[in-house]
């Protein structure tokens, strides 16, 4: 991988590894869905006028199919699903839990015909990951929170088929731009349910409003824009190793931070979630051709 491609990646890594914590901090105040909408409000004010002034709107109306299957996949629905899991589940647990995109993104990119076959290392990391979360699940997750963690599989789903839209249908679409669109219609999905609820900024704690503005800002607007070029510097499966750090960074501010305890489901799941999706990620080596003499 290039300087350029590391470089995104150690700040993507971190970048995605704290909204776990700003999440958690947020609907501890304001309603999921008004979370949701703030966030992809501040991204779109920061984003759009950019966007505008580049004239990068042109040509757009005819990649909308590809535009809006984004935007649900990567947003409209992973961010409230993650907005409502948080409500019962800690940071940690859900940081770890989406540390599984890349087997999603594996298995998505070998079915619409990825060119790396799935090799018997990568299904090994697969079934290596699977029982981390199996681990992990079975030594932390009591039943009332089933269905926060089935908030959190689809989550997973949308994020590990999102990047395959980007590298195969938006290819010639700048991601400052992509974003910009796909924050705007999430606004807008939301707004209807979100502005009733405004007035829940009245008089809110400044943490959880410094937690919205960072969100939109930084893990919203900025971090969008990095993951498209970390896309196309890497490919749509490499640039989601990110979530191998991700899950380290959310434990480590859960635990710091909002005094999550370090359990004995996380102690033995993640490093065998992290080991697992290195494996089923890994790169397919193909061998060198052969040189053959002219007869």
């Amino acid at each position: 991988m290039s300087r350029r491609g590391w470089a995104l990646f150690v700040v993507m890594s971190v970048i995605w590894g704290v909204p776990y914590l700003l999440i958690k901090v947020a609907v501890g105040t304001f309603d999921p869905v008004l979370v949701v909408f703030a966030r992809c409000v501040l991204g779109a004010v920061l984003l759009v006028p950019l966007v505008v002034a580049r004239g990068q709107l042109r040509g757009l109306a005819r990649h909308w199919k590809p535009l809006l299957g984004f935007t649900v996949l990567e947003m409209t629905g992973p961010w409230l699903l993650l907005s409502i899991a948080e409500q019962t589940l800690s940071s940690s647990l859900t940081g770890l839990l989406v540390a599984t995109v890349p087997f999603v993104a594996a298995l998505a990119g070998r079915l619409v015909g990825g060119e790396e076959p799935l090799s018997a290392v990568r299904i090994g990391g697969m079934v290596l990951g699977v029982v981390g979360i199996v681990a992990l699940l079975g030594l932390d997750v009591r039943g009332a929170q089933l269905v926060a963690i089935g908030a959190v599989v689809l989550t997973v789903l949308g994020y590990g088929t999102a990047p395959l839209i980007i590298s195969r249908k938006l290819s010639d679409v700048p991601g400052v731009a992509a974003s910009a669109v796909a924050l705007t219609v999430t606004a807008l999905v939301y707004a209807p349910f979100a502005v009733p609820r405004l007035d829940q900024f009245s008089g809110a704690p400044v943490d959880a409003v410094a937690a919205v503005v960072v969100l939109g800002l930084v893990c919203t607007a900025l971090a969008l824009v990095l993951f498209f070029q970390l896309i196309r510097e890497v490919g749509p499966q490499r640039a989601l190793v990110i979530t191998f750090v991700n899950p380290a960074v959310a434990v480590l501010l859960g635990v710091l931070l909002l005094d999550e305890p370090f359990t004995v489901g996380i102690a033995v799941g993640l490093p065998v979630i992290l080991v697992g999706c290195v494996l089923a990620t890994r790169r397919t080596r193909t061998p060198e051709p052969v040189a053959v003499a002219p007869a």
